[in-house]
């Protein structure tokens, strides 16, 4: 079974930066697209970003481009989301996710992901 343990959320100010963590327990991390994920009391989870499997290619919801940079570790069994020019818009829980057999042309869509972490809290003021 697959874990995944986020870390780095807190409270900052609009245009602070802010590095999120998520930790894998997974041995082979490159098998599995990774993924964030956001979500707010009241509304769906969005998509945030994806990196594919060798960290070659990465995606990000048009909300974030610009500001947001996903990247990751696969030695290290670790993938991080930079967040640049905070805004309080991008206050929500941020969540890692994980898909092993899943296609890089679905990486988007939160119900292809196999695996969630419990969330880490952003909390942007203004």
């Amino acid at each position: 079974q697959v874990q995944l343990v986020e870390s780095g959320g807190g409270l900052v100010q609009a245009g602070d930066s802010l590095r999120l963590s998520c930790v894998i327990s997974e041995r082979t991390l490159s098998r599995y697209i990774m993924a964030w994920f956001r979500q707010v009391p009241g509304k769906e989870r969005e998509f945030v970003a994806a990196t594919s499997r060798a960290g070659g290619y990465s995606d990000y919801g048009d909300i974030v481009k610009g500001r947001f940079t996903i990247s990751r570790d696969n030695a290290g069994n670790t993938v991080a989301l930079q967040m640049n020019s905070l805004k309080p818009e991008d206050t929500a829980v941020y969540y890692c996710a994980a898909d092993r057999f899943g296609n890089w042309d679905n990486r988007r869509v939160k119900n292809k992901y196999d695996y969630w972490g419990q969330g880490t809290q952003v909390i942007v003021s203004s």
